[in-house]
């Protein structure tokens, strides 16, 4: 009994603590074959989202990176990019929004973006700080039935990868609302407080397959 009490004690100092455990994604080189795909909790049939993950990466910035793909059989249903001028974009099955937001660098970078469909609001958020709102898409449904892949463009359903369009870097605590988190919320996960855990990806039990060179380590956030 005392035993118990003592463990339960620990895990509760640990939990006020904020001390949380998760997986990291360490992406080594440049590569046409590593990726690692992640499984939703639930059908990607999303009008409205918020996506967050943190990011480290030494590559040059004039580059095309690509940081998520979600693509059904017929259409990228929603990707972000780091374009070759260094802006941040993301498209949902065709055309593209874009912003000037600080570069990504080996010191890790906290990005969320947030779409609305009922009124096409979409900004992105950059160490908490909220960009201006741009529209698009407005009405749009973004379709259920496709992959996500982290680290690799597919141009296809199946793959075709680019290497060039790789990731390459560290990535890790990607989560995914099916809404648009507020931005006292958003600051919060910045800096590490606990809210609630995505909906349609919750990092830390998220189901993903790891292919290639992609290494998977321990780290405390």
């Amino acid at each position: 009994m005392r035993l118990s009490v003592i463990l339960f004690l620990i895990a509760i100092s640990t939990v006020l603590a904020g001390s949380v455990t998760i997986k990291s994604l360490v992406f080594p080189t440049e590569t046409s074959t590593s990726y690692v795909g992640m499984v939703p909790k639930k059908p990607m049939t999303l009008n409205a989202f918020t996506l967050c993950m943190r990011v480290a990466t030494e590559l040059p910035g004039e580059r095309e990176t690509i940081l998520f793909a979600y693509r059904t059989r017929d259409y990228d249903e929603l990707n972000v990019w780091r374009e070759l001028d260094g802006r941040l974009s993301f498209a949902l099955a065709g055309g593209t929004v874009m912003f000037q937001v600080p570069p990504f660098s080996a010191l890790q970078s906290h990005l969320c973006i947030t779409w609305d469909s009922s009124s096409g609001a979409s900004t992105v958020f950059m160490d908490g700080k909220k960009s201006l709102t741009k529209t698009y898409k407005q009405g749009h449904t973004i379709q259920p039935n496709g992959k996500v892949i982290i680290g690799q463009d597919p141009d296809n359903y199946l793959g075709e990868f680019d290497a060039k369009q790789s990731f390459v870097g560290e990535m890790c605590d990607i989560n995914m609302w099916d809404s648009v988190l507020s931005d006292r919320t958003i600051n919060d996960l910045f800096t590490g407080k606990r809210v609630p855990r995505g909906n349609v990806f919750d990092w830390e039990t998220a189901e993903f397959e790891v292919k290639g060179q992609v290494q998977v380590v321990d780290r405390e956030l």
